[in-house]
């Protein structure tokens, strides 16, 4: 049966998503152009016209990854509710969960940035924009008066800190800190950070 004729841009956009399967089934370096070829059952050529190199494949999936994990951040940080409701959802979701699934593609990102200047600047500025979210919706829970903070860069830095620290423990050491604890000591945090004991 033959395949159903894709559009260039439908056609990268089913190699990114394949390509992010692999670097999370595989890590960085252990995916090869063909594992995504086989995945897709399509030829190696065809993944290399479109991307030239492996290197270029997975710094363009990663971006792919990161766009639509800032795109659903947006939504949740975009919501008609209070700054704190907004806030923990996105620590919610932001926190690693027993899946972890999205969360190995992650640290597998940070490692091959190691490595890869290209990847290293597409990490970096993942990064940027979450802590920049972060800290905007800390600033407007503030000048609402919902709670106080002196600093939101920096809460918005210990935070991210923390879950990302949580999720490397989580992710690589499954067991190592149980679920609960991981989302006692969020909270914890987060109360401290924005004096919601007060």
């Amino acid at each position: 049966m033959a395949r159903e004729r894709l559009t260039v841009t439908e056609r990268r956009e089913e190699l990114l998503r394949a390509a992010v399967e692999q670097i999370e089934a595989r890590g960085v370096a252990g995916v090869r152009i063909s594992d995504i070829a086989s995945a897709l059952r399509v030829s190696n050529a065809l993944v290399l016209y479109h991307f030239a190199t492996k290197e270029r494949l997975v710094v363009a999936a990663f971006a792919h990854a990161a766009e639509g994990d800032l795109a659903h951040l947006r939504t949740l940080l975009g919501r008609r509710t209070t700054a704190l409701r907004r806030l923990r959802a996105a620590v919610r979701w932001y926190a690693p969960t027993g899946q972890a699934k999205g969360w190995r593609l992650w640290i597998e990102g940070w490692s091959a940035s190691l490595r890869d200047p290209e990847l290293q600047a597409l990490t970096r500025d993942l990064d940027r924009r979450w802590k920049a979210a972060i800290t905007e919706v800390i600033k407007e829970g503030v000048a609402a008066g919902e709670f106080h903070c002196p600093d939101p860069t920096a809460t918005a830095l210990r935070l991210t800190a923390l879950l990302d620290g949580l999720a490397v423990q989580l992710t690589s050491y499954p067991g190592s800190i149980p679920h609960t604890k991981s989302r006692q000591w969020t909270e914890e945090a987060l109360t401290r950070e924005l004096s919601l004991d007060k």
